[in-house]
């Protein structure tokens, strides 16, 4: 069968596509060999989330992990199969393979083979379990299974200091598991500012996380039920110290779904870590093949995925003519850690700003901030990080490069700063707009205002290596 795009894969990235090829107005195919929407649906975002909220609105854990539950049945419903053939997408079912048909990839699923204009790869990714030693001999949880628990354990082990380990180690203590949180690096979050690492790590150990950063898990065993419990495990460090507890949890990062899709049989090169290679408008080697999300290997977020996909089908149905390719820029998606208080960042960090190019920062911490004084909320900060225009230097304030915020709405105050670099617009602009007072984003204007004048005794001063 022939068709305008086929996608493989039925994650964020897969629906994405899907429904963009509809909105241009060509036919869409997707395969997927299970239950559309994917693990942001069912085992990311939607339960965790759905986790965090609860924990902070005080439920137990038996009614936090039944809520999840039901939020992520309720989500689903809007991805599923059915909804997806009334929109005018053909959902086909199965385990697809990505083939090569007269010199242009394909998908074969079954005995059919679907044909298309372009080929949108969207396999996605599964959690990384490291080879630790006894690690696989234990009963360990990662977020596939973390959902199905019908029992809070009393006490849980959490293998990695990354987002997803700082998000569910806070939500979990609030919901009366003990934690111990064990990170390699020397930091939490270590690809964010030094002082979102510290607080992030401060606000952990006041929900009760017993955090250990530096420290590497050297063996895991099975511990007897009066050390650990009935199903109890012991983690080894490498500093001679051991951590007991119920379960662990692992959570040190995702590894791609490549292996059973065909991809380096049909012919994609694949980088070291299994991820496929790619171009900054998401072409791979093979003709009229683009890969989307996780499988991309570039950004492991949602909405990044969900904009990838809606990249591909671009550049598969409208890149001619008048319409240029589009791109991918991983500088224009912004993140966030929904820990409490949240880290938002989009683009570089200070350290990264600091190499050259005149970069300016101007930051304001949370305690010179109205409305986190009137939340009593003011463990935090903004800084925005802007660069000289080539031509023009620092007039209407730069460019903004890179933002980072850390506060209990970070998530919801970096959006204008992100709409800010997306457009490339003056960082005047920000300063200029009118906010209301006293928001939260009130302080974003607050920061901005230092790249042109003081600001309650702030300025902006050039960017340094923490």
């Amino acid at each position: 069968m022939a068709t305008d795009v086929a996608i493989l894969g039925g994650g964020a990235a897969g629906l994405s596509a899907a429904r963009e090829t509809r909105r241009l107005g060509g036919r869409a195919v997707i395969v997927s060999n299970g239950p559309l929407g994917g693990d942001c649906t069912f085992t990311g975002c939607v339960p965790s989330k759905t986790v965090i909220e609860a924990s902070l609105a005080g439920l137990s854990f038996d009614d936090a992990f039944g809520r999840a539950r039901h939020v992520v049945e309720r989500i689903a419903s809007t991805e599923s199969a059915d909804r997806l053939r009334a929109e005018g997408v053909e959902v086909i079912e199965g385990e697809g393979r990505l083939v090569v048909d007269g010199g242009r990839g394909a998908i074969e699923v079954g005995e059919r083979t679907v044909t298309a204009r372009g080929v949108v790869v969207a396999t996605g990714s599964r959690p990384l379990v490291p080879p630790i030693p006894g690690l696989a001999e234990v009963d360990h949880l990662t977020t596939d299974d973390l959902w199905q628990l019908t029992e809070r354990p009393a006490s849980l082990a959490v293998i990695g200091g990354g987002a997803i380990g700082c998000e569910l180690s806070q939500a979990l203590a609030r919901l009366g598991v003990a934690v111990t949180l064990i990170e390699l690096a020397p930091r939490l979050l270590s690809n964010e500012e030094p002082e979102a690492s510290r607080l992030a790590a401060e606000a952990l150990r006041l929900a009760g996380v017993d955090v250990r950063t530096g420290a590497a898990v050297t063996s895991v065993a099975a511990g007897p039920g009066s050390v650990a419990g009935p199903s109890g495990v012991v983690l080894q460090l490498d500093d001679g110290t051991t951590v007991a507890a119920e379960r662990v949890l692992v959570a040190v990062g995702r590894s791609p779904n490549a292996g059973s899709a065909g991809l380096a049989e049909a012919g994609l090169e694949l980088d070291d870590r299994g991820y496929v290679s790619n171009d900054d408008d998401l072409s791979t080697g093979l003709a009229g093949v683009y890969v989307a999300g996780d499988a991309a290997g570039r950004l492991q977020l949602t909405h990044a995925a969900d904009h990838m996909g809606r990249v591909a089908v671009n550049n598969v149905l409208r890149a001619r003519g008048p319409f240029r390719r589009q791109r991918f820029r991983a500088d224009q998606i912004p993140w966030v850690t929904f820990t409490t208080p949240e880290i938002a960042r989009i683009g570089v960090t200070e350290d990264q700003a600091a190499g050259g190019g005149g970069a300016l920062v101007a930051e304001l911490p949370l305690d010179e901030h109205d409305r986190a004084l009137t939340a009593d909320a003011v463990d935090g900060f903004i800084k925005i990080i802007a660069v000289p225009r080539p031509g023009l230097g620092m007039t209407g304030g730069g460019r903004i490069i890179g933002a980072t915020i850390v506060a209990e709405r970070a998530g919801e105050m970096l959006a204008e700063v992100a709409l800010a670099v997306r457009l490339g617009a003056f960082t005047g602009r920000l300063a200029q707009t009118v906010h209301a007072y006293p928001t939260w984003s009130y302080g974003v204007a607050k920061t901005v205002g230092q790249f042109f004048t003081e600001v309650e005794g702030r300025t902006a001063r050039p960017a340094r290596r923490s």
